[in-house]
């Protein structure tokens, strides 16, 4: 039986847990090969084993890396052939309060990693012929509600966030028909990532979702296997809200 996502090959980065290791097994799931990318090998060697044997492989390194990006590239290429779906799910988040007080070469490797690296990892794809293939290519980027609306305490991911959202729509354009660029935009999804947002107060924090509940890896897994497979063939340049209905009643992260 052909599943949605057969022949086809993908890179996730940033998982060996959460949201990331979520994503790749819904792709290996429907059918695709995967490489996973996260910085730990240890952890990452964990989550491919978790992965059907002989569909996924990972590759150890910081998404900032050009080496690194150069290397799981090679392969991609050498393993499976050649890449269709590349989501850039990497992403940090390492400070925490007002703007005014942020450190700048915090906020510098925030936007290398959150933005710069989401760009770069595109860019290496695309000259290893993303696009190319059969089933032409397709990117989904990791945004977050936090884009869109001020978040308290984590304003400047937030930025970089938003930096991301319109870096989506603008190489959706540029890199149509062969090429499709979309994004997920998360609200507080119950990962260690996210911890912060709701450990020790998750009902009150729930309570401010109209679906009565936070996200979990696997809500955000389905949106993006939607959006690399062919029911979605014609959609690009569009930014996904996954937030249990936050904003539309008012809410933020």
């Amino acid at each position: 039986m052909t599943t949605p996502l057969s022949g086809r090959t993908a890179i996730v980065t940033g998982a060996s847990r959460g949201i990331g290791l979520a994503i790749a097994s819904r792709l290996a799931e429907e059918g695709a090969r995967v490489c996973l990318t996260a910085r730990h090998p240890e952890e990452l060697a964990d989550a491919v084993a978790t992965l059907p044997a002989g569909c996924a492989i990972g590759v150890a390194g910081g998404a900032d890396d050009a080496d690194h990006r150069a290397e799981t590239l090679d392969r991609v290429v050498r393993e499976f052939g050649g890449i269709d779906i590349l989501v850039n799910n990497a992403g940090i988040n390492p400070v925490y309060g007002p703007l005014a007080e942020l450190d700048l070469g915090a906020a510098r490797k925030v936007l290398e990693v959150n933005v710069v690296a989401t760009l770069a990892w595109t860019q290496e794809a695309l000259r290893r012929g993303l696009g190319e293939g059969a089933h032409g290519g397709s990117v989904v980027n990791l945004s977050s509600v936090s884009g869109a609306v001020p978040s308290p305490g984590i304003g400047w991911y937030g930025v970089t966030k938003a930096a991301v959202a319109h870096l989506t729509t603008s190489l959706s354009v540029e890199l149509a028909p062969r090429v499709r660029v979309n994004a997920v935009a998360p609200a507080v999804v119950k990962t260690r990532f996210a911890r912060a947002l709701y450990e020790g107060r998750e009902e009150e924090v729930a309570a401010g979702y109209p679906l009565g509940r936070l996200g979990v890896p696997e809500d955000v897994a389905g949106a993006v296997a939607f959006l690399v497979g062919d029911d979605a063939s014609w959609i690009t340049g569009q930014v996904l809200t996954l937030d249990g209905g936050l904003l539309g009643a008012g809410g933020t992260a």
